[in-house]
């Protein structure tokens, strides 16, 4: 059984000209255990796909219809009090800045003991000692006397451990990581990495890990989604989404990787750019940038497919659309 089910998932913000959308019908599933990454250009919806699941839509977003399921149980309708007793003790969130996670005013050794004792049954004094372990476990140096330090007294990488931990608490059944490696260095990126593989591996937690970064996707994920324009235009398991990518967009996200083998002057880019919410183009979104569109692609929005081992968004996976452009040229 699935961990986390979104299930046509659709967020709208109501604007003054009418109504944008921006998620449209996102559909995808995460197992216990597994890392599901999510990639996409800026303005995707990679982002606001975690801010709906953990209940942190900036008003005046909300989930216009679909359905968010975790363990079997919806929690997209719940009150904002229950919903945060779920954000606190099932699901876990690791954000970019861990400066925007950590209270600046509280010792960190504070706010990990605050957590656990509002979400499992533990004295204070026990709520400590695992603080301590928690800190131990995502890799902090001389954890029993750090726990009392401040924020600002760690450097990037040890707070976004510290802010890991934090995660972690009340051990939650699924993390949503949102670019929790875009402001370290590789080294730093490469434990932190390693930190969400020994977290899913270990606990049985399910990681959904929103990133632009498609070698982090490669050496973290299991199955990774491409979104664009607020929906999924591919999603498989991730070797196959890289080396044999079905998508046209997914094929360009892949070209626009340096290749360190390649002798070539210029890298790939992928002409134009995402359209606004408010001109998203009839058909299929991708159209004005791609370069194998026919006249379906202009008038019918195609919906994911078999794609050989993966499930892509594109009419050049339908037989009917295929045979017609054959027939036509």
């Amino acid at each position: 059984m699935s961990l986390l089910q979104v299930k046509n998932l659709v967020v709208e913000f109501p604007h003054r000209r009418g109504t944008l959308r921006a998620l449209d019908d996102i559909s995808f599933d995460i197992a216990p255990g597994e890392i599901l990454g999510v990639v996409g250009e800026s303005g995707a919806g990679k982002s606001l796909t975690g801010a709906a699941i953990i209940g942190l839509l900036e008003p005046p977003g909300r989930v216009a219809s679909g359905q968010i399921l975790l363990e079997g149980r919806r929690i997209d309708n719940l009150p904002p009090e229950p919903m945060r007793k779920i954000r606190g003790r099932q699901i876990g969130a690791i954000f970019q800045d861990p400066l925007t996670s950590l209270n600046p005013l509280y010792s960190v050794g504070r706010q990990l003991i605050e957590t656990i004792t509002t979400h499992l049954p533990v004295s204070p004094a026990e709520a400590r000692q695992r603080a301590i372990q928690l800190l131990r476990d995502t890799g902090i140096p001389a954890a029993e006397q750090r726990i009392d330090h401040f924020p600002h007294q760690f450097s990037g990488g040890m707070r976004q451990r510290v802010v890991i931990a934090l995660a972690l608490a009340a051990e939650p059944r699924l993390i949503v990581a949102d670019e929790p490696t875009t402001a370290l260095d590789v080294s730093i990126q490469a434990q932190i990495i390693t930190l969400l593989k020994t977290v899913c591996k270990e606990r049985g937690a399910a990681v959904m890990l929103i990133t632009h970064d498609m070698g982090v996707i490669a050496e973290t994920c299991d199955r990774v989604a491409v979104m664009y324009a607020g929906r999924i235009a591919e999603i498989g398991p991730v070797h196959q989404v890289i080396n044999q990518p079905a998508h046209p967009y997914t094929k360009g996200l892949m070209a626009c990787i340096p290749d360190m083998e390649a002798d070539r002057e210029r890298l790939h880019q992928i002409d134009g750019a995402m359209p606004r919410l408010n001109a998203i183009p009839p058909g299929c979104a991708y159209n004005p940038r791609c370069d194998r569109r026919f006249d379906r692609c202009h008038a019918q929005r195609p919906e994911l497919m078999a794609a050989g081992a993966t499930r892509a968004a594109c009419w050049l996976h339908d037989a009917a659309s295929v045979q017609a452009v054959g027939e036509a040229a």
